[in-house]
């Protein structure tokens, strides 16, 4: 077995080697189709039903920054003097002008990953889709890139971690996204300027990395941004204002060829782009748009004609929504959307982070679920990042918690899987408050109570009234419990109740009144919130008639 190993180990260094001397010259087409590289001719996009019937997702933020375990933009901060990460890289690595973002790239060995076996586990758990991350800031490719020599065929694990995420997707029927954020590369990476950050080719004479060139992975032959606080932070500038260095043709290109060439190798159902909108948005809208066009394109040719791809973006604004799903960063909407969309968050640091792991900081089982049952309720997806150690495994913990969701969405999954939005999305204090988000999001630390309640609605085959599914956002103290909104007075009536079941239990004894539909609660059947599943009998006339005279 290990000659075998150590025989595959050098065919792949060998196939690397040769893409590696063997760059292609050529841009990637961009498809054509139905669907042109402009707003208004991908404005005819729809989010396909699959998507929306899968609810739940997981994604694997993993890459070569995760070697550090200190958190998230970790290849950013290792170069600002006097930040944390700064301290932490020259205490664990040395002086970032030896030991720079490249090193990083070549000791992450990723050496105990096994994809089939997360995969499997996120499945179990309820994920009905995947995410890997494609790049981050850093610009270093998780697949065999003939545009990106930085990549982790070439160095590194030397293995295709998008392609063998994709092989372990197919094993287990999920739908695979990969998502890319290396557009940002050209200014995240620019406090590298001060180190390594402005080597080149010729500098790589005698050293690990000859033959390589440092400015394909740093991009930072170029001024420097102008602007910046102490902090280091460039979210001022991260749609291309406020004195940010603007991309080169080249650069622009570049990544275009990356992405589009992803899709062609790798055919992923979804992309999340880490960008105001769509890469470069702001400065050059046309290599997002050329990437929507190729990708819908080339769906609708394999569907006969009805492309089944979702692209992610965030910040859009209503015509936005029209040509892609409207991305929320750790948050969460106070209202239902009209549009489809997706909270993407992270039970810890995007990138792992031993403090986090150290300091019990992670989410529980129960804040993930809540999420969850607020985000379908409004329409939404939820997409749940587990970070990944640098060595491939995630830790204990995590799994402790991947375990708590599991058992709750063992029990009560039929509330979430193929549900839409009911007349209403719930009731009770956080239902009736204001919680805007900042930005792209960051409002999720919402506090659900026992007086919080979320509806959802399923079509049932043979029935003319749909089944509606009702969640007290925790247990309720008392033995009974009113949802208000089934009431005969109220302006959601949908009728007579037939039949209430508590999922994990079963029928429980009712009464359904002007003032609401209150319900027995036996016991607990689960460690973080119950689910009442309501069914209407077929034949309501009475009832519609007199909930008309109640009001």
């Amino acid at each position: 077995m290990k000659k075998r190993l150590s025989i595959l180990a050098m065919a792949l260094t060998l196939c690397a080697l040769a893409a590696h001397a063997q760059k292609p010259t050529a841009d990637v087409p961009v498809a054509q189709g139905a669907f042109a590289p402009s707003w208004e001719g991908v404005s005819g996009w729809e989010c396909p039903e699959w998507f929306k019937d899968a609810k739940f997702g997981i994604w694997a933020h993993w890459g070569p920054q995760c070697q550090a375990e200190d958190g998230d933009w970790y290849a950013r901060f290792m170069y600002y003097q006097g930040s944390g990460q700064y301290n932490w890289h020259v205490c664990h690595f040395g002086n970032p002008k030896e030991y720079g973002l490249k090193e990083l790239c070549r000791d992450w060995k990723a050496s105990e990953w096994n994809p089939e076996e997360l995969v499997a586990l996120y499945k179990s758990v309820g994920a009905r889709y995947f995410f890997t991350l494609g790049q981050h800031h850093d610009n270093f490719d998780l697949w065999q890139s003939p545009y990106q020599e930085w990549n982790s065929v070439n160095m590194g694990p030397r293995r295709d971690i998008v392609g063998e995420w994709a092989a372990a997707c197919k094993k287990a029927g999920l739908p695979l996204g990969v998502s890319m954020h290396g557009s940002h590369a050209w200014t995240w990476l620019e406090p590298s300027q001060q180190y390594d950050g402005n080597l080149t080719k010729a500098d790589g004479t005698g050293q690990w990395w000859e033959g390589y060139d440092p400015q394909e992975l740093y991009a930072q032959q170029h001024a420097h941004s102008t602007g910046w606080d102490n902090s280091g932070s460039i979210h001022s500038q991260w749609g291309w204002q406020n004195g940010a260095s603007l991309p080169s043709e080249a650069y622009k290109r570049k990544f275009q060829n990356r992405v589009l060439q992803c899709i062609n190798d790798y055919q992923p159902d979804m992309l999340y782009f880490d960008d105001t909108v769509l890469p470069f948005y702001g400065c050059d809208e046309q290599v997002g748009l050329n990437i929507l066009a190729h990708y819908y394109n080339q769906s609708a040719a394999q569907h006969d004609g009805q492309q089944q791809v979702v692209v992610m973006g965030k910040i859009l604004d209503e015509a936005q929504k029209e040509a892609l799903l409207w991305d929320v960063e750790r948050g969460v909407p106070d209202r239902p959307q009209a549009k489809y969309w997706q909270t993407c968050t992270c039970i810890g640091s995007w990138h792992y982070d031993i403090n986090v792991y150290n300091g019990n900081g992670y989410k529980s089982a129960q804040q993930v679920v809540d999420m969850l049952i607020d985000i379908v309720s409004k329409n939404g997806n939820l997409l749940l990042s587990v970070p990944v150690r640098g060595n491939g495994t995630i830790d204990e913990k995590e799994r402790a918690v991947l375990l708590g969701i599991k058992a709750w969405m063992d029990q009560n999954s039929e509330s979430i899987y193929g549900t839409r939005p009911w007349k209403t999305f719930g009731e009770g204090p956080l239902a009736e408050a204001v919680n805007p988000m900042t930005a792209q999001g960051f409002n999720e630390s919402n506090n659900y109570s026992n007086r919080d309640v979320r509806y959802v609605q399923k079509s049932t085959e043979g029935t003319v009234a749909p089944t509606v599914y009702a969640t007290v956002m925790r247990w309720p103290d008392l033995g009974t419990f009113t949802f208000k909104a089934v009431g005969y007075a109220s302006p959601h009536y949908s009728g007579k109740v037939k039949s209430v079941r508590l999922l994990g239990y079963g029928e429980v004894d009712f009464t359904q009144s002007l003032n609401g539909l209150t319900v027995a609660v036996p016991k607990v059947t689960n460690q973080i919130a119950p689910v009442f599943v309501i069914t209407f009998a077929d034949d309501n006339s009475t009832e519609r008639q007199l909930n008309v005279w109640a009001r």
